[in-house]
């Protein structure tokens, strides 16, 4: 099949290289001639594990194109796929579609009869019907279909999560959009991935209402962390024997700092957006947002509370800055949260990521950005894990030792055996435990 991808971020990358190693002829496209020039010079503008490998193999195999130009690539495209941000829209949180709208119009003046238009990015319910509408105007004498196929991936195992998803879901309101969608995926029924197929506005709110759901599962297991600091239980004791119960399942109980990243803040927003333009109340979904959004703040207050409430002028080292390990997305990170109510109470920030120091250094102000752990903890009055990344999983805590003025650790992702800590005469301060 041939496949155009409307947009070279970290979906649309990733939807292109995975579909072209399926064996179609993939192009993908997008308005900014920098970025499409280094990926032509074969630079990856994200991090993705396993991502550059994917795109320079299926480039040098001829069936991975970049391009600005979309009067080339789309009048023969089976499909095309919008694979453009929808970030949340300042001042009252709706979900951005301007980018969405604005590629339809761009590309549906090149539309071949029978080309399916696929929104790939995630929109809120209704959203394919105004993208119909647009084509259509711009081209009423032909006939096309719309479709929403929303992605399920996860930063850092996008690779994985593509080629061997839970389900893929399609929502289609003609059979042909199906047709063309299941020949797209049809290598992976070998895997047995289930196709669920859906009506458009139900694909569109399955996305949503899945964040969400998750969003719920961790706000929840970080509430129950604070009631077991409370009473002398252990949350990881409670997530264990909650999570092996079928119906309700292990994932997504990890008790931590919050939640952030590209997805489920902007989504259990657009979410509530959504329910108030329809009038149906979500008061479950609107607790996740306020809870999440306490949380982070709370995690700074922690730190200071560990230190004997007192941080003015003294030395916090942050070990890790994205809001998950093995991607560079700073976007809604906990950590700003921590760092700024820090800084608020006039502690100096020192800190080490492997992947998200060139991005955070847009995003933080006053932080002293170090080349590894060990250089952030030299001279720190405590050192804070916010992000669980393998390199911090096992420092050397003897060297940690002769680094830190106080010896205080502050474990935000439950890392560490607390006796194994506080054998070598550390504070250790966990969540939930």
């Amino acid at each position: 099949m041939r496949i155009v991808m409307i947009g070279t971020g970290y979906v649309g990358l990733v939807s292109g290289a995975c579909f072209s190693d399926f064996g179609h002829d993939v192009t993908c496209v997008d308005k900014d001639p920098a970025k499409i020039d280094a990926l032509l010079a074969g630079e990856i503008p994200i991090f993705e594990p396993g991502l550059d490998e994917l795109v320079a193999r299926n480039v040098r195999e001829g069936r991975l194109h970049f391009t600005l130009d979309l009067a080339d690539a789309v009048p023969s495209a089976d499909a095309v796929f919008i694979a453009v941000g929808t970030p949340s829209r300042r001042g009252d949180g709706h979900a951005d579609l301007r980018y969405v709208y604005a590629a339809a119009r761009e590309f549906a003046e090149y539309l071949s009869p029978g080309t399916v238009v696929v929104t790939k990015s995630t929109v809120p319910v209704g959203t394919g019907d105004e993208v119909e509408r647009i084509i259509r105007e711009a081209r009423p004498d032909h006939e096309w279909s719309v479709a929403s196929n929303p992605e399920f991936l996860r930063e850092g195992a996008a690779i994985e999560d593509f080629k061997h998803p839970d389900r893929i879901i399609i929502g289609c309101n003609d059979q042909h959009a199906e047709d063309v969608l299941e020949e797209i995926y049809r290598p992976l029924f070998i895997n047995r991935s289930p196709l669920l197929k859906m009506a458009r506005r139900g694909a569109e709110l399955t996305k949503y209402a899945a964040n969400a759901f998750l969003a719920t599962k961790i706000s929840f297991i970080n509430e129950v962390a604070d009631l077991c600091e409370k009473v002398g239980a252990n949350v990881q004791d409670v997530a264990r024997g909650i999570g092996l119960d079928n119906r309700i399942g292990a994932k997504f109980l990890h008790a931590g700092p919050g939640y952030g990243g590209s997805c489920f803040p902007k989504d259990t927003l657009a979410l509530l957006k959504t329910g108030q333009d329809y009038d149906a109340n979500l008061r479950i979904v609107e607790a996740v947002v306020t809870a999440n959004d306490n949380r982070k703040r709370g995690m700074g207050r922690k730190v200071i509370h560990a230190m004997g409430g007192d941080t003015y002028g003294k030395n916090v080292a942050l070990l890790g800055l994205t809001f998950k390990p093995n991607t560079d997305d700073m976007r809604d990170s906990p950590a700003l949260a921590i760092v700024q109510t820090l800084q608020d109470a006039g502690a100096n920030v020192r800190a080490y990521d492997p992947e998200g120091m060139e991005h955070a250094a847009k995003m933080m102000e006053g932080v002293t950005f170090c080349k590894d752990a060990y250089e952030a903890m030299d001279g720190a009055d405590a050192v804070v894990i916010v992000t669980e990344w393998d390199a911090f999983r096992a420092l050397d805590l003897a060297r940690t030792k002769d680094l830190l003025n106080d010896l205080i650790l502050v474990d935000l992702r439950n890392v560490y055996d607390r006796a194994e800590v506080e054998r070598h005469g550390f504070k250790y301060v966990a969540v939930g435990c």
